[in-house]
């Protein structure tokens, strides 16, 4: 007697190919502007130079992340989706940021913190752009 075992391995085979396929999202969707130096004060620790990675991938947090000063060390992970220039965005590029500072109260602000979810410094921004840009539209994971 023959068994069945062919059909059945062709359907895992075809399931594990489509769950391949589809892209699952589980981040949330912002904005992103960049600040330049000098990043010292911070909101979360002060003239310390210890606290930026080795990378320079850091930012500070807009209101919507702040969490009343919760964020403070959390890492991110960011990737540009969009913005007004065509061509801004580094393609499939996701770099990771620790939060580092308040948007509001940073050193060097960028022009408008108004409604950004982060402000990334010069190297996490260049890190997923381009081209110069005044803000972007990401995709931002915890």
């Amino acid at each position: 007697m023959q068994t069945q075992q062919w059909p059945v391995f062709q359907l895992v085979s075809c399931l594990l190919v489509l769950s391949q396929l589809v892209y699952f999202s589980y981040a949330d969707v912002g904005t992103a502007a960049q600040y330049s130096p000098p990043y010292l004060p911070t909101a979360c620790y002060g003239d310390d130079q210890t606290q930026f990675p080795s990378s320079n991938l850091f930012a500070a947090a807009g209101d919507g992340i702040w969490d009343n000063g919760a964020s403070c060390g959390r890492q991110y992970l960011v990737r540009c989706i969009s913005a007004s220039q065509p061509g801004t965005c580094v393609e499939d590029q996701t770099i990771q940021v620790k939060i580092v500072d308040y948007a509001p109260t940073a050193q060097s602000p960028p022009n408008s913190t108004q409604s950004t979810t982060i402000v990334l410094s010069e190297t996490a921004f260049g890190g997923i752009t381009n081209i110069a840009a005044n803000s972007i539209n990401i995709e931002f994971q915890q």
